[in-house]
This record gives structure tokens, C-alpha cells and sequence, in this order.
């Protein structure tokens, strides 16, 4: 007399349970391949030694366990996908806007520079020091006490002579402290979302004199 035994349906949930199968069909077929080996398995068990209670309801749970990894699976992959959509639409509607993000570009045009510095405290000293394409300085800003958070500014395109320069992208440092301590400042560039995109890395944003951004890069909107 033939006898199967019972680690042949352990297996075969064991390699649902370790990816084997991760759709929907894959777990109905997952559960009439059990039905089946424990039909056969009943059938052909050993009459001097008859499966218990204890172990038919151990493989039940087993096949309840799998069952219940697949239909959380899916829930997670809907759930993953209505979020993708919304992000999508949000980013969308953002192309158009200024965004301020971290970097220390600063594009002038018709005489305006805008940009932002994020302190992570209050400092009672913050000076800026704006440089042109060639890395020579511009103009030097003292701007005396900002509180902590982001600081939105603007350049009004002067020099330290006071005559205007050319529109143009220039770049920024910061030096900022508070009693005599230096601070970590965060120096951030204001540009226009020009674009969306969506791939396996999440929402990009294209931004003007940046480049491709994460909506968590974005720590404004205008």
C-alpha cells in the first residue's frame, strides 16, 4: 500500500510561502493542489497509522497562513498603486511653480535673485557671499540675525560697487553663527518644475538650473 506522506504538502506550501507562486491565480492553485494531496494523502494513508486531528488542522492553518500572505500582497499592490496615482497628480500640478530646493544656484533675472538659507536655529550672525560663473565674488551680504527655519531672500543684482550685472546664473555660500558658533546651514535654490516624471525610483520633478528632484526634495512651493 502506498503511502504519502505529510511533509509532501508542507513543501509544497513552504515554496508558496517563500515566493514560489505571488498572484492571485497562483494562491487558488496553491489551495487546490493542497485539497488534492491531503484528498489522496486521507486516501492512501496507512490504516495501522491514520493521520490525527492534530495534523489535518496543522496543514489547514498552514494553507489559511498562505492564503491570507496573498490576499495582504494584493491589498499592499493596490494600495501601492492608488498612492503612485496621487503623487502623480500632485507632482503634475505642480509644473508651473517655483520650488525652492537644496543647492546654492542663483539664476538673476531683470535684476532678481531669489534664493533661501535653512537654519537650524536662530543665528544672531548670517553673511552670503554671491559669486559669478568664474567663481569671483559678486557681492558680499551682511545680513545680521535670521530666525531658525527657512529664510526666503532676494539679490538685487548689484555688486558690492552698487552697479547692476548681468542676468545670469550665479552661486551663493553661506556663513552663518550664533555666539560665535558656526551653524550647519542648509543653502537652497529657488527654480521652475518644468516637467513629471514617474519611473521605478518614484516622482521626479525637472527643475530649471537643478535638474530631476524628489517631491521629498522640495522644501517649497511658490
Amino acid at each position: 500500500m502506498t503511502t504519502i506522506q505529510s511533509n509532501t504538502v508542507d513543501q509544497s506550501l513552504l515554496n508558496t510561502m517563500n515566493g514560489t507562486t505571488s498572484s492571485t491565480s497562483a494562491a487558488k492553485t496553491s489551495e487546490s493542489t493542497f485539497l488534492n494531496l491531503l484528498v489522496t494523502q486521507m486516501k492512501n494513508q496507512d490504516p495501522l497509522n491514520p493521520m490525527d486531528n492534530a495534523q489535518v488542522t496543522s496543514q489547514m492553518a498552514q494553507l489559511s497562513t498562505v492564503s491570507g500572505i496573498e490576499k495582504l500582497n494584493a491589498s499592499f499592490a493596490a494600495l501601492s498603486s492608488n498612492m503612485q496615482a496621487s503623487q502623480n497628480l500632485q507632482a503634475a500640478n505642480m509644473i508651473g511653480h517655483g520650488v525652492m530646493t537644496a543647492g546654492n544656484s542663483l539664476p538673476l533675472s531683470s535684476a532678481k535673485g531669489i534664493y533661501a538659507v535653512d537654519l537650524p536655529q536662530g543665528a544672531d550672525k548670517v553673511e552670503v557671499v554671491i559669486k559669478d560663473a568664474a567663481g569671483a565674488t559678486v557681492r558680499k551680504l551682511s545680513l545680521g540675525a535670521l530666525p531658525a527655519g527657512v529664510n526666503d531672500l532676494t539679490w538685487d543684482g548689484k555688486n558690492d560697487s552698487g552697479a547692476s550685472v548681468a542676468d545670469g546664473t550665479y552661486t551663493f555660500d553661506v556663513a552663518a553663527s550664533s555666539g560665535g558658533k558656526a551653524l550647519d546651514v542648509t543653502k537652497l535654490c529657488f527654480g521652475m518644475v518644468n516637467s513629471v516624471s514617474s519611473g521605478s525610483q518614484g516622482v521626479k520633478l525637472t527643475v530649471s538650473g537643478v535638474g530631476e528632484i524628489s517631491m521629498a526634495d522640495v522644501k517649497q512651493i511658490f
